[in-house]
C-alpha cells in the first residue's frame, strides 16, 4: 500500500546496512569496492520505495546521496526484468537541468552498474551530435540526456520513448519551473502512460509539489530532512559590503585567510566572467564555468578545480545543482540569487557527506531584501560578521542594519517580531565579540578567522556521499 506521508526526518536509517536493501551481489560489488558500508537516511528509505515499482517524490539536502537513491534499485530493477533494450529505446530515462550534473549521474551509474550487463549513455548539447547519434546505434537501457538535446534527438527520430519503463527527473523542482516546463511537456507527451516516475530534489516549493503530483500516480514521499534546509554541516555567514569593494573583499578573504578551493556564485554570466578578470589580476587563479562556455572549457575547468589545481571558480547558478566535488571548503556567494530556493543550492556544494564546509554571502545594501527572502525559506537567521582588517564596509553594515530595520517595521507586527530577534542575535554577537570570540582589533588574533579552516575531519564518507 502506498504510503502518502512524508517520512518524518530524522527517522533512525544508521542501523540500516547495503546488505538490508535487498540488492543483488553485482550490485554489492560495486557497493563494497567503493568502499561503501552505510546507506545515507536518503538511500535508506528511498531505495525500498524504488524497488516497489511505484512513484516516488523524494526531497532530501544537498550532498546526502540521493543519486545512489535511485541508481541503485533502477539498476537492480533492470537487471531483474528480463526485457531487453532495443536500438533507440531505453527503458530509464534520466533527465537533468545542467550537462555536469548529467555527466557526474553517468558516472555514478557505471560506478554501480559496472558488473551488470546494464549499458547506459549521456547525451547533452554544446557538444557535436554526430557522436551521440553513432552511440544511439546500439542499444541503451539508460538514458541519462538534458531536455534540449533529447528533444533535437527524439526530433530526428534518433530515440523512441514510447515503451518507457522508467522516468526520473532529478532536481525536479528546477526542472519543473518556468525554464524548463514546456520541454518536460514535451517529452512526457512522448512516454507511455504506464511507468515508474521519481523526482528527486533539495527543494519543493508548495507550486511545484502540485505540478509534480499531477505527473505521478499515487506516489510514496520521502523527506528527511524538513523543507527547503540546507545542511547542518554548513557554517552560514553574511558580510555587509558595499558593492564596489566586494571584490577588493573577496580578494583578501582567499589570500589572507589561505582558500585553496573556493566555488564563488554571481548572478550573471557577464558578472563571473568580469569577476574571473579582476581576480587574475589580483594574482589569484581563476575560471569561469556558464552556459555561454563551449563545454569543453566547462569540463577543462571543472576539472582543474576539482584536482586542486585551479584556485577559484566562479559560476553561475548552472553549477548548483548537483556538482559535486570532494572536501570542498568554501562557498562564497559573491552576489545573491534572486530565487531563494537557489541559495540552498548554491550551498549544498559544500559540508556534503558528512563533512564540514562554510558558505560566505556578500551582501549590499540592494541585497537585504534578498537575504531576508532566504531567511524565511530556511527558517533561520544568518549569523552577520565582519573580518576586522577590513574597513572598507563598516560604513555600510551600519546603513545596511538601518535599512533593514526599516524593512522589517513595514512588514508589520509579524515583522517587527522577527526585528526583535534580529537584534537580539546581533546583541549577543556583540557579547560575543567582547568575550573576545570576533574582536574588531585589527591586531587581535581572534578576528574572524574561522572562515580559514578547512575540512579536514577524518570522518568517514558516507556511503555514495560523492555521487548525490
Amino acid at each position: 500500500m502506498s504510503n502518502n506521508q512524508p517520512t518524518p526526518a530524522g527517522e533512525p536509517a544508521s542501523t540500516v546496512k547495503f546488505t538490508d536493501l535487498a540488492l543483488c551481489p553485482a550490485i554489492m560489488r560495486a557497493i563494497d569496492e567503493a568502499d561503501y558500508q552505510t546507506p545515507t537516511p536518503i538511500q535508506a528509505q528511498a531505495i525500498p520505495r524504488v524497488l516497489t515499482g511505484g512513484d516516488l517524490l523524494a526531497a532530501a539536502q544537498t550532498g546526502t546521496g540521493k543519486t545512489a537513491g535511485f541508481t541503485l534499485p533502477i539498476l537492480e530493477l533492470l537487471s531483474k526484468n528480463e526485457g531487453k533494450s532495443k536500438i533507440g529505446k531505453p527503458r530509464c530515462l534520466i533527465l537533468t537541468p545542467t550537462r555536469e550534473l548529467a555527466a557526474q549521474i553517468h558516472e555514478s551509474v557505471q560506478l554501480y552498474g559496472k558488473h551488470l550487463p546494464i549499458t547506459s549513455l549521456v547525451v547533452f548539447g554544446g557538444v557535436s551530435i554526430n557522436p551521440q547519434i553513432s552511440a544511439l546505434r546500439k542499444p541503451v537501457d539508460i538514458l541519462i540526456a538534458t531536455p534540449g538535446r533529447l528533444l533535437d534527438l527524439c526530433g530526428q527520430g534518433k530515440i523512441d520513448l514510447a515503451s518507457l519503463d522508467i522516468l526520473v527527473l532529478d532536481e525536479a523542482d528546477r526542472m519543473l519551473d518556468m525554464g524548463f516546463i514546456h520541454d518536460i511537456k514535451r517529452i512526457i507527451k512522448l512516454l507511455p502512460e504506464k511507468r515508474q516516475t521519481l523526482l528527486f530534489s533539495a527543494t519543493f516549493s508548495d507550486e511545484i509539489r502540485t505540478l509534480a503530483r499531477k505527473m505521478l500516480n499515487n506516489p510514496d514521499e520521502v523527506s528527511v530532512a524538513r523543507r527547503n534546509t540546507a545542511s547542518e554541516l554548513v557554517e552560514q555567514t553574511a558580510l555587509y559590503v558595499d558593492k564596489n569593494n566586494k571584490r577588493e573583499l573577496l580578494s583578501f578573504m582567499i589570500k589572507e585567510l589561505d582558500w585553496h578551493q573556493t566555488l564563488v556564485f554571481t548572478r550573471t554570466k557577464h558578472g563571473a566572467d568580469k569577476l574571473v578578470k579582476m581576480l587574475v589580476k589580483d594574482g589569484i587563479e581563476a575560471l569561469a564555468i556558464h552556459g555561454n562556455k563551449s563545454q569543453n572549457a566547462r569540463t577543462r575547468a571543472l576539472k582543474n578545480f576539482k584536482d586542486g589545481s585551479l584556485q577559484v571558480l566562479v559560476a553561475t547558478d548552472i553549477a548548483a545543482r548537483g556538482l559535486d566535488i570532494d572536501q570542498l571548503p568554501n562557498v562564497v556567494n559573491y552576489e545573491l540569487p534572486n530565487v531563494p530556493e537557489d541559495y540552498v543550492h548554491r550551498i549544498g556544494r559544500t559540508g556534503r557527506a558528512g563533512m564540514q564546509g562554510q558558505a560566505v554571502s556578500l551582501v549590499n545594501a540592494e541585497e537585504v531584501k534578498l537575504l531576508k527572502a532566504i531567511e524565511r525559506l530556511i527558517k533561520r537567521e544568518i549569523e552577520v560578521v565582519e573580518i576586522a582588517p577590513y574597513t572598507g564596509h563598516n560604513e555600510t553594515v551600519r546603513e545596511i542594519e538601518q535599512r533593514r530595520a526599516e524593512a522589517e517595521s513595514k512588514r508589520g507586527p509579524r515583522g517587527g517580531q522577527r526585528n526583535r530577534s534580529s537584534n537580539r542575535s546581533r546583541q549577543s554577537q556583540s557579547e560575543r565579540q567582547g568575550a573576545g570570540k570576533q574582536s574588531s582589533n585589527p591586531n587581535s588574533g581572534n578576528n574572524r578567522h574561522s572562515h580559514s579552516r578547512g575540512n579536514t575531519s577524518g570522518n568517514r564518507r558516507a556511503a555514495g556521499g560523492r555521487h548525490s
